[in-house]
């Protein structure tokens, strides 16, 4: 799973022209699901959303106080497009888990968050809708989440997919004609100057 983690002044969503969602200061938080996911990796992106040190404390030290720590509000948005792996300049996104999967998976994530933390504090945008979403980072700042069996690198998942792909088209097709003359046996090529051995000459040398 990836997470993009973004300290906000404030942050809405709305989905056309009617508001779905706001908060005030606080956390938004763009949600990747990959087809990998399990329950270890919600555990995981849950405990650092809620305990990342990204807060002053009330004596203005940097880094010191969590969302929690400061009563502050978090926005979840569900964005599969952080499962992208690029096919030269195109964007693929065969990892991310497909909605009817992903959809009560982000809602499990939705509410591990309201039971850790307050219920009224977790916001969210609208599941697989063409949401606009109102981002005033504060800093900036900006925290990329990977949880550790999320897979980490998109060459390997594209060559794994290719495989795939390759092994469903060979089981669709069927051995081809071509394919088993390939694998036929050729008989060997004779030698014009060699003889054909029944006479016991096996010599190839020419007579000078």
């Amino acid at each position: 799973m990836k997470a993009i983690i973004q300290r906000v002044t404030t942050a809405s969503v709305s989905v056309g022209e009617v508001p779905i969602s706001s908060i005030g200061r606080g956390l938004c938080v763009l949600l990747g699901i990959s087809m990998e996911d399990t329950q270890k990796d919600v555990d995981y992106i849950v405990r650092k959303i809620l305990n990342l040190r990204l807060f002053d404390d009330e004596n203005g030290r940097a880094w010191s106080k969590s969302v929690m720590d400061r009563e502050y509000e978090v926005l979840c948005v569900s964005q599969f497009t952080l499962q992208c792996i690029l096919k030269c300049n195109k964007p693929d996104f065969h990892a991310a888990m497909p909605a009817e999967l992903s959809q009560p998976f982000y809602n499990n994530i939705l509410e591990h968050l309201r039971s850790t933390y307050k219920p009224e504090m977790i916001k969210d945008g609208q599941f697989g809708a063409y949401m606009q979403v109102h981002i005033q980072n504060d800093g900036p700042v900006t925290i990329e989440l990977v949880s550790p069996s999320a897979p980490m690198d998109p060459k390997q998942l594209a060559k794994q997919e290719k495989q795939q792909q390759r092994k469903e088209k060979q089981r669709s097709k069927g051995p081809s004609e071509s394919g088993r003359e390939r694998a036929a046996p050729r008989p060997r090529a004779q030698d014009p100057n060699a003889s054909s051995g029944a006479d016991g000459d096996v010599s190839s040398e020419r007579e000078t």
